[in-house]
């Protein structure tokens, strides 16, 4: 075959792009050079990008020179291509995913590591996109959103220059260009707390419709699981209606044989977003179910009962008010202390601490622990994360899956023959002391005791969502479960419960405030 012209933009990030490609080319035995094209992208940097008119501003000369013929390949970052193609030209392969998570960068002396994100109060952070500025705003209401614009190195040198107090960034931009960022502060953001754009780092290899050899070549390099994913993804946007300015996330990944979606949809950038999660066995339609879940017409329910109080400012009531979903919020247990004095000599040889819950986090810090230097702190999950950041700790491990199996292996891995050091209710399960490895030491500390309320009054919520065993055991020594009424499960041991009882329930992806709204969303009522 004749050496092929690679057609790219002349940032870094787009010349790594097209030397990725050349370089996957080399490999398969074919040739290749590249030619720089300038974008209208490129040369207007005065407006928000969702201003700019049209779509594919940063694609559009690449695809024109397609056509002529001045090149035979354009290399695109998938994100940034609208959902339908020019007449004459393909996507004919696709690379692997790089990391789609965002990336936080924050100046150091703008760090509130207490606050979700470690972010100080009403930090102004640069982002030109309405997606991510939807889902910052639904987590943090004080931050002030500013318009950010150039390429990676630009808007780095934007915060350096303290234009901002942070950015927001693609990961996979920032891990390609291997830059040294040590002078910031990093929040890595996964791709299930804001659901990044559909087809978020990917690269797309576009040609001419009718270069049939070319494509048959390229088949080598296209990574045939990642274009199943993302064709969900882009078919998520395009049934929308949206360009890749509108304020939608979408992302899918295989699992455990299963395909899990996120998405993440708001009317602008001001707009609290709607978050739903499915956990499917085969794709075919789903983007279609996805998309009539956000139709406005759709049932919701008209009132939610969960086992514990919901703040005024939580994530959870305000995704719930915005669609006037009533919330009704009590605890069905008390929970007490059981330590009142922590001897120093249980935290003295300690690397790890892992919490369970929130109210462990609680009553541990109640005990105003000194806390060996050099200590490290493990948590089930995103609500446990937010308890340990106000008492000044960052969790250097995030069980970010619902399901406790996996947390928990994922831990044993990281903590072998290590000390670990467990604060706990009495009645816990220990499921992941139990898949620690031999050689890790397990220090046990029961700090707390749950009491089950007496006499507790039935609700007629459409929707009930229990927290844990001991508010299963609560509720249903008085009460049964009305025939429309729909339960959702915070974490698999309250999951067990019902089970043994055996209810159908819904269990999140995530047990936190995220997780619980995407599961009542994703509830049909009658």
């Amino acid at each position: 075959m004749k050496k092929l012209i690679i057609g790219t933009r002349g940032s870094d990030l787009a010349l790594w792009q097209a030397n990725y490609t050349k370089d996957k080319l080399a490999e398969i035995g074919v040739e290749s050079e590249l030619k720089i094209i300038k974008t209208q992208g490129d040369k207007i940097l005065n407006l928000r990008l969702d201003k700019l008119e049209g779509k594919g501003f940063f694609t559009k000369e690449l695809e024109e020179e397609l056509l002529s013929g001045g090149i035979d390949i354009a290399v695109h970052s998938h994100k940034d291509l609208p959902t339908t193609h020019p007449a004459g030209l393909i996507i004919a392969a696709v690379s692997d995913r790089e990391d789609p998570s965002e990336l936080l960068l924050i100046l150091k002396d703008c760090v509130d590591v207490t606050q979700k994100l470690s972010l100080k109060t009403g930090a102004q952070v640069g982002t030109s996109s309405n997606r991510r500025k939807a889902q910052l705003l639904a987590q943090r209401t004080d931050l002030n959103i500013e318009d950010l614009r150039g390429n990676i190195n630009t808007r780095i040198q934007k915060l350096r220059d303290e234009n901002y107090d942070a950015i927001l960034l693609a990961k996979a931009g920032v891990a390609r260009l291997n830059l040294n960022l040590s002078e910031f502060h990093q929040e890595i953001i996964e791709p299930t707390e804001l659901v990044p754009a559909p087809a978020q780092g990917v690269l797309a290899i576009q040609i001419r419709e009718n270069d049939h050899e070319l494509f048959d070549l390229l088949q080598q390099i296209n990574d045939t699981a990642v274009a199943e994913e993302i064709a969900v993804e882009r078919k998520v946007l395009n049934l929308f209606e949206g360009g890749c300015h509108m304020p939608l996330g979408c992302y899918c990944k295989k699992e455990n044989g299963k395909y899990e979606i996120w998405t993440s949809k708001a009317l602008t950038g001001d707009d609290f977003p709607d978050r739903l999660f499915l956990r499917v066995d085969s794709l075919e339609g789903i983007a279609e179910k996805i998309v009539a879940k956000f139709d406005v017409n759709r049932k919701l329910p008209a009132r939610v009962f969960i086992s514990r109080e919901i703040g005024e400012h939580n994530y959870f009531r305000r995704a719930l008010e915005k669609n006037k979903i009533e919330i009704e919020g009590r605890s069905l247990i008390r929970t007490f202390p059981i330590v009142n004095i922590l001897d120093p000599f249980y935290l003295k040889h300690i690397d790890w601490i892992f919490f369970s819950s929130r109210n462990g986090v609680e009553y541990f810090f109640k005990l105003k622990p000194v806390l060996p230097k050099h200590v490290k702190f493990g948590v089930v999950g995103r609500g446990s994360e937010d308890a340990l950041r106000k008492y000044g700790h960052l969790a250097d491990y995030v069980g970010e899956s619902g399901d406790i199996t996996e947390v928990a292996e994922g831990f044993a891995l990281l903590v072998k023959g290590q000390t670990v050091l467990f604060p706990r209710a009495q009645d816990s399960l220990l499921t992941i002391q139990k898949s620690l490895s031999a050689d890790t030491k397990v220090v046990d500390l029961p700090i707390y005791e749950t009491v089950i309320e007496d006499d507790i009054d039935q609700t007629h919520a459409d929707i009930l969502i229990f927290t844990s065993p001991s508010n299963v055991e609560a509720y249903f020594a008085d009460n049964l479960l009305e025939p429309e009424q729909k339960v959702i499960a915070i974490g698999k041991s309250t999951g067990m419960k019902f089970d043994e009882m055996g209810v159908q329930y819904t269990l999140p992806y995530s047990p936190d405030e995220i997780g619980l709204a995407e599961a009542v969303f994703g509830i049909d009522i009658k």
